[in-house]
């Protein structure tokens, strides 16, 4: 075997533990058209650009180009206004993060700025005010699971520089009452972003499929950015966003610019400088092979796949749809009778990864799907395996912790959380600490300690428990 041959098939092996990207039965993570040619003409188009570079759009106009396209179907879509500009980006975060900062930077007259998030709000507005010291505001949601608006007019002050909703939320599958919440940062002089990024290429074609969609695009007043991931529903490679601005104004503070040294002027629009050219070009070429009638079609697929998960879902006792989606999204519960976190390990070993949500703000744990165009064949098989696994969970029983474990739990300090600590809560849930914590073949019981954790600590624990997988591979130890 050649060195070139050698390599690939280390590659292929090593991928074999990962969850399969194809198929329709990866529920959450990756997104599936269905459509092999699809994929083909992304990954060719990421092949021939994987070397090129984004820094400089006159080095490579081709990706300035493509881009531009990109940005106007998307303008297109969501309704923008004459004028309106955008950016692509390498995923949701960083359209969060940009958002966050051309925020704040367009206001210098605010000392300590804030912003106002309903508590279903995406984690990575929080990651953005911790990287750009911004105070985050958080408004409850009402029973469903919606923001508040009043709530959310009462929290604006002097201070706040951006008003958040979400269309749809990722936990619960909810468009915000975008229409009240962006006339109301409006009346402010407040700017309202609009987190899209995971239903911004469904809620439009739903829409015109003849689904009740809430309004939440740029045809809404107030609403000055959105964002919108093209690596979700639009079925692009890893890893493309588009982040738009109703105007180039508000665009401006975005971007970077420095002159401060003796080599090139740094010119940025996205917090990366250099950045492939690859997934710009997979995004590109996938949005052209698919085109504006190739994405309805998908989504007519996508909902109605959705709509039998839903009713399907609503047969099997003992469980019930969190919320009526609005788009694509997915959140169950149980009754009580059987364990969300057994009820996963089920549909794992069934060969479907579906992803558990920890209990939060008084509301027990859930099951959260999102499904695909991919999906759709499967669906009876889906319903069939889970009503399977409801009926395993039930006569399994719920996950037990043990009594001092989870006193240990509660009482553990977040800031002060030691190895000697960490090491006894992977122990107790069968993890053997001196591997690197490895992970067992159930998860019930990791997830169930999880749960008894505040938030903080979660936040604590699994930040520790990244360190340790995250450990260099030295030559010694490597094996050919």
């Amino acid at each position: 075997m050649n060195p070139h041959d050698d390599v690939l098939a280390r590659l292929r092996a090593m991928q074999e533990g990962d969850v399969p990207v194809t198929g329709g039965r990866t529920l959450a993570y990756v997104y599936d058209s269905g459509l092999e040619e699809v994929d083909r003409v992304g990954r060719d188009a990421v092949a021939a650009y994987a070397g090129s570079n984004g820094l400089d759009p006159t080095a490579f106009p081709s990706l300035l180009a493509m881009e531009n396209e990109l940005v106007g179907f998307t303008c297109d879509l969501l309704g923008a206004p004459a004028g309106a500009v955008g950016t692509v980006t390498s995923g949701g975060t960083e359209s969060v993060l940009l958002a966050v900062q051309g925020a704040r930077d367009a206001r210098p007259d605010v000392a300590q700025p804030r912003m106002v998030l309903p508590s279903t709000a995406h984690p990575a507005f929080h990651k953005a005010a911790h990287y750009f010291g911004v105070e985050v505001v958080t408004v409850g949601v009402g029973d469903d699971f919606r923001a508040r608006p009043a709530a959310t007019a009462a929290a604006i002050d002097d201070r706040t520089v951006l008003v958040v909703a979400s269309a749809p939320s990722y936990a619960h599958g909810v468009v915000d009452p975008v229409e009240r919440i962006a006339a109301a940062a409006a009346a402010r002089g407040v700017r309202c972003h609009v987190d899209a990024c995971i239903g911004g290429w469904v809620l439009p074609y739903a829409a015109r499929l003849g689904r009740d969609v809430p309004p939440w695009t740029f045809e809404v007043p107030g609403v000055t950015s959105i964002s919108v991931d093209l690596h979700k529903y639009a079925y692009a490679p890893k890893g493309t966003s588009v982040l738009l601005h109703r105007d180039a104004t508000l665009r401006r503070p975005q971007y970077f610019t420095s002159a401060r040294w003796p080599g090139y002027t740094m010119l940025n629009s996205t917090t990366q400088s250099t950045r492939s050219g690859g997934p710009l070009a997979g995004a590109w070429a996938v949005v052209q092979q698919l085109g504006d009638a190739g994405y309805l079609e998908l989504t007519r697929t996508l909902l109605a796949a959705v709509d039998r998960l839903v009713a399907g879902i609503g047969e099997i006792a003992g469980l019930r749809v969190v919320a009526s989606p609005d788009a694509s999204l997915v959140a169950l519960g149980t009754d009580g009778s059987c364990d969300v976190f057994t009820l996963t390990d089920a549909m794992t070993r069934a060969g479907w990864l579906v992803q558990p949500q920890l209990s939060f703000a008084g509301q027990p744990p859930t099951l959260h799907l999102s499904p695909s165009a991919a999906t759709a064949p499967h669906v009876e098989d889906f319903l069939a395996d889970l009503a399977r696994a409801v009926a395993a969970a039930r006569e399994a029983g719920p996950v037990v912790v043990d009594p001092g474990v989870a006193d240990l739990v509660r009482a553990l300090d977040p800031a002060a959380l030691g190895d000697d600590d960490f090491d006894g809560l992977l122990a107790a849930a069968g993890m053997d600490a001196a591997a690197g914590g490895d992970l067992p073949e159930s998860m019930a019981e990791v997830n169930a300690l999880l749960d008894l954790a505040s938030p903080a600590l979660r936040e604590a624990l699994l930040g520790r428990f990244l360190e340790r997988l995250q450990q260099p591979v030295r030559a010694a130890h490597r094996s050919r």
